[in-house]
Order: structure tokens, then sequence, then C-alpha cells
């Protein structure tokens, strides 16, 4: 089963930047770059989510946010 995980797109990069965060769905994940771009104030262009096998170490939702599922 695939994960997944998102990366933003700053002004004048060609490669989204990537953190460690790992999420279920591919909708997870790009809910998730879609509320982080709603805070930044950085030159954001866009953001990208990728499938990945790492697992899973968070959950995202809208009215808590994302949420940290590793002890």
């Amino acid at each position: 089963m695939s994960n997944y995980k998102y990366g933003m797109i700053l002004k004048g990069q060609a490669e989204p930047s990537f953190n460690a965060v790992v999420l279920a769905t591919h909708e997870e994940a790009d809910d998730a770059a879609r509320e982080l771009m709603s805070r930044w104030f950085a030159p954001i262009t866009g953001w990208k989510v990728v499938e990945t096998d790492d697992p899973v170490n968070y959950k995202f939702d809208w009215d808590k946010g994302l949420q940290s599922i590793e002890e």
C-alpha cells in the first residue's frame, strides 16, 4: 500500500521541498499542503503530492490540523 507526502514549491525552486510528514491518503496529503499554504507568508508557487513507501506518521483533519500518530 502506498502512502503519501507533500512538498512545497517555493518561487525560484525547480523541485518541491519535503519534510518527514507521511499521510495515509492522497486526499489527506493534499489537504495538509493546502492548509499549510494558507498559513505561510513565503512565496510559495504550489505543492506536489507524491507516493512513498515510508510509514504513515501523521494524520490530517481540517478541525484539528496535522496530528502525529507516533508515540
